[in-house]
């Protein structure tokens, strides 16, 4: 059974669930958190509320906010916005060694013509692939909970370097509330990853990775009290609109998918997901699109009948070029992926202590109610 409203079916997704009109709980799920922000009006007052607070506290510093720059749509889209606001952010770039000739041009293009100033910071690239290598072999689904957590424990440890509180994110209702369970993991769940690593890793400790232990994460939000500002939930994001505005007026130049800037994210959504794990992750893009009135159903159909790549050979050239990169033959690689797949589940989680710290926190406020 395929939802009425989007392209996501009870044949690919395990727990989907259709209500009496036969829409399905993620769409349910969109429409339930996109109506919690509140009316057009609102929003508009909220943000420029927020924005008037930022430069007041930042004003007798060189910066008022961080932006993580990926070169993608988004954050590319974001820049361009908080330099129209009169914000003065500092760019901060994660390069974890995986980035396309044409994410570079753009990053570099981007903080050029807006005048940005751009902080990158490069990964320790062979301990970087050895986490990665430890994720294939493990056969877990989310391989890029390891970038995802990296960037959040590099901006927040930047923000408490410059004393600055408030961050600029690009996640986003209108393209990303929609993702399975199953499909994705929490991506600061620091336990899980160093577990996973243990487990399946060259048995050399992990040095220079930045991580967000749980108890950093309440450091962070308690003591320094950092917020991060998800700026496209209170505006008027359009996806389309974004890249022509970005295009015209910062000559940047479209990917041809989402995320597609990183070599290894085109590779990881295009093959191995698709692949190893049954899984075309556009189902859930284009779903999120439908439902933030975007394209159609039938638009999100044409689209799903393009090929993951557009011919065999740039699917030989890429999966060579990873394969290099990562130290693996065709052999060794094709292995893997023949191998039974595991869930994150299976290996130590942050979960009980959450569940710990939310008992306490409900006590608490009980207490002195």
């Amino acid at each position: 059974m395929e939802c009425r409203r989007c392209v996501l079916n009870a044949r690919d997704v395990s727990n989907i669930n259709f209500d009496e009109h036969g829409i399905c709980n993620y769409c349910r799920y969109y429409d339930s958190v996109t109506s919690k922000l509140g009316t057009a009006e609102q929003r508009k007052k909220w943000l420029s509320d927020k924005i008037a607070v930022i430069k007041q506290e930042g004003k007798n510093k060189s910066y008022d906010c961080i932006l993580g720059v990926s070169g993608g749509v988004d954050s590319t889209y974001l820049a361009y916005w908080v330099k129209q606001e009169g914000l003065r952010p500092l760019v901060v770039h994660f390069d974890n060694g995986w980035n396309s000739e044409l994410a570079t041009a753009n990053i570099t293009n981007i903080c050029g013509k807006l005048g940005l100033e751009l902080k990158t910071h490069v990964i320790n690239w062979e301990e970087f692939k050895e986490l990665q290598l430890a994720y294939i072999r493990a056969g877990v689904v989310d391989i890029e909970a390891l970038t995802d957590h990296a960037i959040a424990a590099t901006i927040y440890k930047i923000a408490k370097d410059y004393k600055l509180r408030y961050t600029i994110s690009g996640f986003n209702y209108a393209t990303e509330a929609i993702m399975p369970k199953g499909w994705v993991f929490d991506k600061l769940d620091w336990a899980n990853i160093s577990d996973i690593y243990a487990k399946f890793g060259n048995g050399k400790p992990v040095r220079t990775f930045p991580y967000l232990s749980f108890y950093r994460k309440l450091y962070y939000h308690w003591f320094l009290k950092l917020e991060s500002i998800q700026v496209l939930n209170y505006i008027a994001y359009n996806k389309a609109q974004a890249k022509e505005l970005i295009s015209e007026k910062l000559s940047w130049r479209d990917y041809g998918g989402k995320h597609y800037e990183s070599i290894f994210t085109k590779f990881y959504q295009a093959y191995i997901l698709p692949v190893r794990f049954g899984i075309d992750k556009r189902k859930a893009h284009l779903s999120n699109l439908i439902c933030s009135g975007q394209i159609t159903k039938e638009q999100a159909k044409e689209e799903l009948k393009k090929p993951l790549y557009e011919n065999e050979v740039e699917l030989a050239q890429e999966k060579q070029y990873v394969l290099k990169k990562l130290g693996l033959s065709e052999s060794e690689f094709d292995g893997l992926m023949a191998q039974p797949t595991r869930k994150h589940e299976d290996f130590k989680t942050e979960k009980a202590l959450w569940e710990r710290y939310f008992r306490l926190i409900n006590i608490l406020k009980f207490k002195f109610r």
